[in-house]
């Protein structure tokens, strides 16, 4: 039985929502990230409750750094300069989850990538921030944490609304229709994934779906099925 098949099975349960994710590779990538974070912390030690400033402001602008990864990063469109076309392995993995939104696969941060986001923008980036401000290492760590935190919870979130969990709380069905529009109603909008019209409505993406028309390139972003 392939992955797509068992995320598609009748009765599929949270339980084997989360069997399933743990079978793929960027979870635990991120969870020895999120590991190795705490473990750093914990053995820096001290701090106190001014550490959380920045985590705060991180959390606070976490939607809206999603938003504007997948409007400008993954829903880039190639561009040709002179003989070159300058295009992203984000965006033609992000391509081909559009074209096949069901496959389960092809949800998850390409595996190719997320190393290099995890020693980028989650180690070297907020260490190199936190000399040049001054902030001391263990408000650093904690800063790191929390993006290990997040990060875990933008790939479960988006997992989840792909396989065929049905929604019961009310926040993770917002969560749910919300993605689920912008797969399938329109690309345009609806860009927010573990949020529900929180940056969308500040930055007017987030419509009454009845005002929208459907969109004939949601599955095919851009209209490019020859590089899709």
């Amino acid at each position: 039985m392939t992955t797509t098949d068992r995320a598609a099975r009748r009765g599929f349960s949270l339980g084997d929502a989360g069997r399933e994710f743990l079978r793929h590779p960027t979870p635990w990538m991120i969870l020895a990230f999120l590991a190795g974070t705490v473990a750093a912390r914990i053995a820096v030690g001290g701090g106190g409750l001014a550490d959380l400033w920045a985590p705060l402001v991180f959390a606070a602008l976490f939607p809206f750094l999603e938003w504007v990864i997948h409007v400008f990063v993954l829903h880039w469109r190639p561009r040709t300069v002179g003989p070159i076309t300058v295009d992203t392995l984000l965006a033609r993995d992000h391509r081909r989850h559009h074209a096949a939104p069901r496959d389960v696969d092809l949800v998850f941060i390409p595996t190719r990538a997320l190393p290099w986001g995890i020693v980028g923008l989650g180690v070297a980036a907020p260490l190199g921030v936190g000399a040049l401000i001054g902030a001391p290492v263990h408000a650093t760590l904690t800063f790191m944490l929390v993006e290990a935190v997040f990060l875990l919870g933008y790939e479960w979130t988006h997992y989840l609304v792909h396989t065929d969990y049905k929604p019961r709380g009310r926040a993770y069905k917002a969560v749910w229709r919300s993605h689920r529009l912008h797969h399938f109603k329109n690309e345009h909008y609806w860009f927010s994934v573990t949020t529900a019209g929180t940056s969308d409505r500040v930055l007017g993406t987030y419509p009454d779906p009845g005002t929208v028309d459907t969109s004939p390139t949601a599955k095919n972003l851009h209209g490019l099925d020859e590089i899709a």
